[in-house]
């Protein structure tokens, strides 16, 4: 192997580690969000319940069809022990758009510039969803999903974390 191929080895097995975050099965990493209402989430705090996170833009398409179904999903499961928090990726200059399209989702959601998730890696690609367990460990993760979370999807993902305590 030549130098310069190993070289290009080594930089691609760092970038790739750096562009997507923990592992299936790993403990999640933390997350931190000031939340558009004022109030402080963080993953750790939300021990002992099941967490989608959920990264999203207004300029996002299949972010806008995926939104109403993770709402309902939220709406009729909040009370099993579901966390659901949003990160919207918008660029300042949409924060109103953001707040406007907001209003028609019950689930909590804050902005990215005011969040720390370097865990999670690069997002680049969107809609982008996580599944934390009860216990905080990282059973879903959306750079290996590679689309929109369809109500199938849901079921079989977050259901059964919801049944277990």
């Amino acid at each position: 192997m030549t130098f310069i191929k190993f070289i290009a080895l080594i930089l691609g097995v760092l970038t790739a580690s750096t562009a997507f975050g923990s592992d299936e099965g790993e403990m999640a990493p933390e997350l931190q969000a000031k939340l558009d209402n004022g109030q402080s989430f963080s993953v750790k705090a939300q021990q002992g319940k099941v967490i989608l996170i959920h990264f999203w833009a207004t300029w996002c398409d299949a972010c806008k069809l995926e939104m109403p179904l993770l709402n309902n999903y939220y709406k009729h499961h909040h009370q099993e022990g579901l966390q659901m928090i949003g990160i919207d990726m918008d660029s300042g200059k949409d924060e109103s758009k953001a707040r406007e399209f907001m209003k028609n989702y019950d689930f909590q959601w804050g902005k990215a510039k005011e969040a720390t998730y370097k865990g999670y890696g690069r997002i680049w690609r969107l809609p982008l969803n996580f599944v934390i367990d009860r216990q905080g460990v990282l059973r879903k993760d959306g750079w290996v999903l590679n689309r929109a979370m369809t109500e199938n999807d849901l079921e079989e993902t977050l259901t059964p974390l919801l049944k277990t305590h």
